[in-house]
This record gives structure tokens, C-alpha cells and sequence, in this order.
């Protein structure tokens, strides 16, 4: 290779840097629209911030297998549980906004750990930017099958005669969060023992150890289908159309209701052409004929196309309401 020595004049030398300085501009602005052209051109990342086998885990495979399909590209999940989720984020955080690294965002990483934890480690609002939406749903409240609580109104008999003595499991926010504001509502004391997976919550439940959770119902149908579980009531405003005779929690307590929903996020300094190229993605695997199907009747997820703005929209209502919900049930941040 040949090379070339130039030898800059004194006014030459003091342009270079501003000179330097517009080209570096260029070159910046340049790749943007040219990695969103190509993009994806290698493999894409997920982090799911929880152990395998929960909702995110599940629906963020089917949504990774269209969108690998699609684009011909490999799409890898990485679960990276902890802490109810921060642990993924900010491994997130740390990486790349290049678009090849993304997120499953949920209701705990983007609505409720901002007001249970003082300190995080992370903003939602200005640390990531969701780029689709998967779905929005709500929970069981579950007992073992063997359980002699057949209603809620058993449940609750039981906690008013035996106050503290009952145990509820949680993972996440989603599944603590509701069991602290039924207790406040219902003037009830119960103890919450937490987990890091729910496959652990899961076996103590079975076992006697803890004694009914919430689980959402894409994580808890498969143990309620097979008979394992045996769910009193739901989450939702109004009952479901997958489960016609299973109360609503609402019926009890008027205007009690947790939803919550599965998302897909990035480092908020993505370029928006990425952003936007992987919001088509998703919005085009969530309207798949295959794809809805399983999520709206196995799953139980409202899934409905949304754009950016859309997306930024519903997270920040999201913690505004969480905000509500942490407020209610008299969590103090951790």
C-alpha cells in the first residue's frame, strides 16, 4: 500500500478541524438512512429480563421467529432475570443503540419499577424508546387445584379468620402489585414471598409453601388448561370471552382491574429510520393471521398495531397508572 505524506500550510492546518468536523457530520448522517435500508444485516438480540417460560419469554419467541423468518436474519432471546427486571434493562441500557440489541419490555421495566425502587438505575422515559407493542392483558388469581378455596369470597373468609397467615408468590410487578391492592380493599393481611422465576413460584404453589399468586394469563393458562391451577377470578374490567364463567375481581370490588402489557423497546438513542423499520417488523408479525390467532385465543392479548407515537403514548399511561396502583396498595419503594 502507497503512502502519500502532504505537508499543510499554517492556514490549512487550522481549517483541518472544522473541516474534519463537517465530514465527521456527513458520515454520521449518512449511515442512518443506509442501516435502515439494509437492516437488519446480522443477527438480532432480545433480552427478556425474566427467566424462561413467562409471558415475555413466550410471546417474545413467536414475535423473534416471524421477524427471523422475515428478514432471514437470526433472531436470539437472552434471558437475563433479577431484580424484577432491572438487571435486563440495563444490560440493554449499556448496549449499542444500534437497533441489533432490543428488549422485551413489560409492565415492571416500564411502569412500576420507577415507583417501587428509589433508585433503579434507569428512567424508561429516557433511557428507552418501545417500538412495538405486542399486546395487553391481565391476570389469574390462582390457587392449587387441590385447593379448598373454591371462590374468592373463600379466600378472603380465610385471610379475615387467620390475619397474616396466608402466602402469596409474586415475580414481578404484575403479580405483586394486585395481591397487595385486593388485600387493601378487602381489609385483609397476607404475606408476599417473592422469587426470581416463576417456575419456582410455580413448585411452591403446588407444594402448599405459598397458597394462591397472580400470574398473567399468557403465563398461566398452560398450568390452568392442564388442571394444575385452579384460577377464582380475573383481572380484567370485564370477564373474557376464553373464560365466560370466570369472575372479574371487578364484580367484587367495583372498578378494580390490573392490565398490563409485552412490548419491545431500545436504547432510546436508536436512529428513528431503526426504530421505525423495527416497528413495522413487529405491527407486521402481530397482524400475521397465525401470529394473532395464538396471541388473542391462547394467549389472551388485545394485539393492535400501534405506531411510535402510539407506543411512546400507552408507556407513559402505563406508569401514570402504575403510579396509581403502587399508591393503593401502599408499597413503599424499595
Amino acid at each position: 500500500m502507497t503512502t502519500f505524506r502532504m505537508t499543510l500550510s499554517r492556514r490549512a492546518a487550522l481549517a483541518l478541524p472544522a473541516a474534519s468536523a463537517v465530514s465527521a457530520t456527513l458520515s454520521l448522517a449518512r449511515p442512518a438512512g443506509a442501516q435502515a435500508t439494509d437492516f437488519p444485516t446480522k443477527a438480532i438480540k432480545i433480552i427478556v429480563p425474566f427467566a424462561p417460560g413467562g409471558s415475555g419469554d413466550i410471546t417474545a419467541r413467536l414475535v423473534g421467529k416471524y421477524i427471523e423468518d422475515k428478514t432471514g436474519q437470526p433472531f436470539v432471546v437472552e434471558n437475563k432475570a433479577g431484580a424484577n427486571g432491572i438487571v435486563g434493562v440495563l444490560a440493554v441500557k449499556a448496549s449499542p443503540a444500534d437497533g441489533y440489541t432490543l428488549m422485551l419490555a413489560t409492565t415492571s421495566t416500564n411502569a412500576a419499577n420507577i415507583h417501587m425502587f428509589k433508585n433503579p438505575g434507569y428512567d424508561p422515559e429516557k433511557d428507552l424508546s418501545v417500538v412495538g407493542v405486542i399486546g395487553s392483558s391481565g391476570a389469574f388469581l390462582v390457587v392449587p387445584a387441590d385447593s379448598p378455596f373454591k371462590s374468592v369470597a373463600d379466600l378472603l373468609a380465610h385471610a379475615k379468620a387467620n390475619p397474616g397467615k396466608l402466602n402469596f408468590g409474586y415475580f414481578n410487578a404484575s403479580s405483586q402489585v394486585p395481591a397487595e391492592v385486593l388485600g387493601k380493599l378487602a381489609g385483609v393481611e397476607w404475606q408476599g414471598v417473592a422469587y426470581k422465576a416463576i417456575g419456582n413460584a410455580w413448585t411452591d404453589l403446588y407444594s402448599g409453601a405459598i397458597n394462591f399468586m397472580f400470574v398473567d394469563l399468557t403465563a398461566g393458562r398452560g398450568q390452568v388448561v392442564a388442571g394444575k391451577a385452579r384460577p377464582l377470578a380475573l383481572t380484567l374490567p370485564q370477564r373474557s370471552p376464553l373464560y365466560p364463567d370466570l369472575p372479574t375481581l371487578a364484580e367484587t370490588f367495583p372498578g378494580f382491574s390490573s392490565t398490563g402489557f409485552l412490548a419491545i423497546a431500545v436504547p432510546k438513542a436508536t436512529p428513528l429510520p431503526i426504530q421505525e423499520k423495527l416497528n413495522a417488523l413487529i405491527n407486521e408479525a402481530i397482524s400475521n393471521p397465525a401470529i394473532k390467532d395464538r396471541l388473542v385465543n391462547e394467549f389472551a392479548l388485545t394485539a393492535v398495531p400501534l405506531t411510535l407515537a402510539q407506543c411512546a403514548a400507552q408507556d407513559r399511561e402505563e406508569r401514570a397508572k402504575w403510579a396509581d396502583y403502587v399508591k393503593i396498595a401502599k408499597i413503599e419503594p424499595q
